[in-house]
């Protein structure tokens, strides 16, 4: 089987250089090019340079030049860029892989569009333990659906701009979702001063940004006498990574429409 050809945006960026990395390592998938703004400082430089690798492939701010060589577009960048990258794949049947977060409606509905012209999937986390974890919370709420107060927590390195994360945000979501609520109407995202009893229907949202924490999410579920919690927490980047170009593999039979990772893995219907 010919080797599928992978671009990466951002490509000079933290979760960028280890896309390259999950690239190079993933023995049906080759590097075909790397993209950074033009103002960037690596421009010209080897994608590989800051993880010891040659790969041949200059970083570049040529998008259509980038696009003309590859069957998939990696992206883990910020909304703004993404909708560009977006906007130029439909066009030139690139398909996406947007693991970028912080998109409002409107740029959800690009994508949305976009889907309609290639294949895209798009995930608020690649991490295989993460998606596995939204589909233990699918269970677990519905057997914990009466007298349990829902928080989650969240925690990522300091460089990180969106808060909530798009992952606790997505976990919001699995959860409301098999209580039969609506996130947007039941979401707390901060207290502060004399804030009364706590509304058992919400689910409030806690953030921490320090460091160079990954990312790490816990589910709490709490009642009168005990509490459960399920948590993920990420060590590596390398762990989102591979899951980004495992889902770019298994696009390859996909023409086009919009998936997540919970397709990619096949947990939808189990």
């Amino acid at each position: 089987m010919t080797a599928l050809k992978v671009a990466v945006a951002g490509a000079d960026g933290r979760m960028g250089r280890v896309l390259v990395e999950a690239i190079d390592r993933h023995p049906d998938t080759v590097l075909s090019g790397a993209l950074e703004h033009s103002g960037s400082a690596a421009i010209g430089l080897d994608a590989g340079y800051a993880v010891g690798l040659n790969t041949g492939i200059a970083i570049s701010s040529d998008i259509d030049a980038v696009l003309k060589a590859s069957d998939v577009l990696i992206d883990f960048t910020r909304p703004e860029p993404s909708l560009v990258y977006i906007e130029k794949c439909a066009a030139a049947g690139v398909k996406m892989i947007i693991g970028t977060t912080g998109f409002d409606e409107a740029g959800k509905a690009a994508i949305q569009t976009a889907s309609e012209k290639t294949a895209i999937v798009f995930a608020a986390n690649y991490s295989v333990g993460v998606n596995l974890t939204f589909h233990i919370l699918d269970t677990v709420s519905r057997v914990l659906n009466e007298g349990y107060d829902i928080e989650i927590i969240e925690a990522h390195h300091r460089h990180k701009v969106d808060a909530p994360s798009g992952t606790a945000l997505r976990m919001g979501e699995v959860i409301a979702n098999a209580l039969g609520r609506n996130l947007k109407e039941c979401a707390v995202y901060g207290r502060e001063g004399h804030t009364g009893a706590r509304d058992p229907n919400t689910i409030g949202f806690a953030t921490v940004r320090g460091g160079d924490i990954v990312g790490d999410h816990t589910a709490l579920f709490a009642t009168d006498g005990e509490r459960v919690e399920i948590t993920h927490k990420a060590s590596s980047r390398m762990t989102f990574a591979a899951g980004a170009v495992r889902a770019a593999v298994w696009l390859r039979n996909h023409p086009h429409g919009l998936f997540d990772m919970q397709d990619v893995l096949g947990l939808k219907n189990r």
